[in-house]
């Protein structure tokens, strides 16, 4: 099948590249001419495992092409995907500009049938307002076409966007009409092989469907941040709260790590943009509050722990820093708990020596001649002058250092673990003052 992709951005490319895996003839479309002149040298803007690999191969065999050239993308595919950037407003709802420019300009191009895919995550009533859009202009131009508009969001999760797109849990399809949803079915045919994962319904419930996983992954996050609060002050260790509650199927053992808060482009805009589509139809969503309040409250938990050892004395303090993507896998620093950490420890005149293992790169670009930050090779290399150890993001390479070194080269030899990869009692023993999150100590 023939395909085009407005966006080739993180959720655009993974789209074009894995369709394109399983035959299909896809053409990606971008406004940047030098993004898409980075990709036809076969330069991939994002990282993600294993993107590189199956871009290139599909660009080699000729499945996979890109261009600036907006006429040829709306002359090419039967099917239109929109996977342009929704970004927060400043009053927290989904910024659609990108999404209605793109229905814009198939309404001006478009002669023959078009299935107009909505991939990018956008409020419940968004579909209306592309069809609106594109009904308009081609009534502009005096131009009667068919064309049908389908809601199909995404579910990739950043470091594992390839195995999600070609081995997904569920395909889900919003449509109106039955031809449609059995264009859409054929399209993920290949995808679909093992058992019947489409689940197809209406349209806005499938724009709500997007909002709520994700508001619902990142409630149950911000629930054991809450409980690990309470549990350092009770003498309780999180950790095993979370092995006692995960054992119930019911609740189940994903997403209940407590940490120093979640980031990225989904969490916290989506549950942003839910919480003010709620406002908007005269619904206050006090839940949706409370997880976007707690999370951002637990992105200064550390900070507040730092504070507290060394007494508000911060100013001159040089701090080794592991890990600035907001998760491993990935070199996406969008609201990072790293960022906040970075910048609350700056304000207060410390100095910052990080190293991550692939967003080395894009925190140059976000901090590009930030007083106080040396980023760094490896782990061992940011210890060097430092008076103690943060850690923010789980990345394996940082699970089993050598302790004993790790002692010697801190001033003072205590550890911030933001993501409880270490034994309390084992880093105890080694002689470190640690402090992880929700690992109380039992009362004496």
């Amino acid at each position: 099948m023939k395909v085009s992709v407005f966006g080739s951005g993180y959720v655009g490319l993974v789209t074009g590249a894995c369709l394109a895996e399983v035959g299909n003839d896809v053409l990606c479309i971008d406004i940047d001419p030098r993004k898409i002149e980075r990709l036809n040298q076969g330069d991939i803007p994002i990282y993600e495992p294993g993107l590189d690999s199956i871009v290139k191969r599909n660009m080699d065999s000729g499945r996979l092409r890109f261009t600036t050239d907006i006429d040829q993308a709306v002359q090419h595919g039967l099917f239109q995907f929109i996977a342009v950037g929704t970004p927060p407003d400043e009053d927290g709802s989904a910024d659609l500009q990108y999404v209605l420019a793109v229905a814009t300009s198939i309404g001006e191009r478009l002669e023959d049938y078009r299935v107009v895919v909505n991939k990018s995550t956008v409020p419940v009533g968004t579909a209306d307002k592309v069809r609106e859009t594109v009904a308009g202009v081609l009534q502009q131009r005096q131009k009667k076409v068919e064309f049908d508009v389908v809601s199909n969001p995404e579910f990739l999760k950043e470091g594992a966007a390839i195995e999600d797109f070609m081995k997904p849990d569920r395909i889900i399809v919003g449509t109106d009409n039955p031809r449609t949803t059995e264009l859409l079915r054929a399209l993920y045919a290949p995808f679909n092989r093992n058992h019947d994962r489409l689940v197809c319904m209406d349209i806005r419930s499938a724009e709500l469907t997007k909002y709520a996983a994700n508001a619902m992954l990142a409630t149950k996050i911000s629930f054991m941040n809450e409980l690990a609060n309470l549990a350092e002050r009770l003498g309780a260790d999180i950790e095993k709260v979370r092995l006692g509650i995960g054992s119930d199927p019911r609740i189940g053992y994903h997403f209940i790590y407590p940490g120093c808060g979640y980031g990225g482009s989904c969490f916290p805009k989506d549950v942003k943009a839910l919480e003010r589509t709620a406002r908007d139809v005269g619904y206050p969503a006090e839940l949706l509050q409370a997880v976007e309040s707690v999370n951002g409250r637990q992105k200064q938990r550390l900070v507040e722990k730092i504070r507290d050892y060394f007494h508000g004395e911060l100013t001159g303090k040089t701090f080794a820093l592991w890990g600035l993507a907001f998760k491993p896998n990935t070199d996406d620093m969008r609201d990072a708990s790293s960022r906040v950490i970075m910048e609350a420890l700056w304000a207060a005149g410390a100095h910052i020596r990080a190293y991550d293992p692939v967003a080395l790169q894009e925190a140059q670009r976000l901090y590009p001649d930030q007083a106080g930050l040396v980023l760094c090779n490896d782990t061992d290399e940011t210890l060097h002058g430092a008076d103690a150890l943060v850690i923010v993001t789980e990345w394996n390479v940082f699970r089993s250092p050598d302790f004993d070194r790790l002692k010697a080269m801190l001033a003072y030899p205590v550890i911030f673990d933001g993501r409880n990869l270490y034994d309390p009692a084992r880093l105890q023993s080694l002689g470190f003052a640690y402090f992880g999150i929700g690992r109380g100590l039992p009362a004496a």
